[in-house]
């Protein structure tokens, strides 16, 4: 059962995901802009969370 729920979850945001798109690519340019600008944050926050324990956690 909690297969089919996700199989539906998915199905459910891959149709909005194109509905946003095709209906306004200006707006998901910008949602995919924050995206990786999210994305981005945090790697560098754990880089620099990993390079403050490299450097013996001071």
């Amino acid at each position: 059962m909690a297969v089919n729920a996700k199989k539906i979850t998915v199905y459910v945001l891959v149709v909005f995901a194109l509905y946003v798109i095709i209906t306004d690519p200006a707006k998901a340019a910008d949602y995919v802009q924050i995206a990786f600008e999210g994305i981005s944050d945090a790697a560098k926050a754990i880089g620099d969370f990993f390079t403050w324990l490299a450097d013996g956690a001071k």
